[in-house]
């Protein structure tokens, strides 16, 4: 997966973990990730600046949200094979379906960016990651942002778009929210997630399907 030999071992056993099954801030995943998720976003910047010379600060921050995106982040980690050896919790069937394979993902860049380096990070996450994953000719043309759709949608048909939250449990020892997507006070469709944000997304996602826009 990786291409080549680690050189600390233990560090990618912790990018490996998450928390679900090692509670301690120093053997789970979640420090690594928000390493990884600033170099990561640090690279892909940089990818696009040089691939886009003539283009303007507001394409190229779209561009960058539509590569790091939580969804697109966890297809490519299923796809690069890390949900068979991401160290969790398997009795907890919400977090096969959620998206913690991203968030390894990015644990993983970071442990790689420790271990290696910047400019190894580099070349291999633009070898691994966006040579092989994220195909920047189709995204230019994909609308990432289902909510700023909805939203789009609600006033040009004078509706009153709202989130609302309509469940908050634990599950596994996390807060797990169910979040609703009301048109003018009625539900029509709702998610769940282990924080809000992608709840909301994945909400919005639905929303969209189900008004068929």
């Amino acid at each position: 997966m990786l291409g080549f030999k680690p050189g600390d071992v233990q560090l990618y056993k912790t990018a490996l973990s998450h928390r679900s099954v090692r509670e301690g801030a120093d053997e789970n995943n979640e420090r690594l990730e928000f390493l990884g998720d600033a170099v990561l976003s640090a690279i892909i910047a940089h990818f696009l600046f040089m691939k886009y010379p003539y283009k303007d600060e507001g394409f190229l921050t779209e561009m960058r949200s539509k590569m790091v995106n939580r969804q697109k982040l966890n297809e490519i980690a299923v796809r690069m094979g890390l949900k068979k050896i991401t160290i969790y919790n398997k009795l907890d069937t919400a977090l096969k379906k959620s998206q913690i394979f991203g968030n390894t993902l990015e644990a993983l860049i970071g442990a790689v960016y420790l271990d290696k380096g910047y400019k190894k990070t580099q070349q291999w996450v633009e070898q691994y990651i966006i040579s092989n994953h994220m195909f920047t000719d189709e995204l230019e043309s994909i609308e990432i942002n289902i909510k700023n759709k909805l939203y789009g949608w609600a006033n040009k048909n004078g509706k009153s778009l709202t989130f609302v939250i309509v469940n908050e449990s634990m599950e596994g020892g996390r807060r797990l929210f169910t979040i609703g997507a009301t048109i003018d006070g009625e539900v029509i469709a709702q998610a769940k997630g282990f924080n809000k944000k992608d709840a909301s997304q994945l909400a919005a996602f639905k929303a969209v399907e189900n008004l068929g826009l």
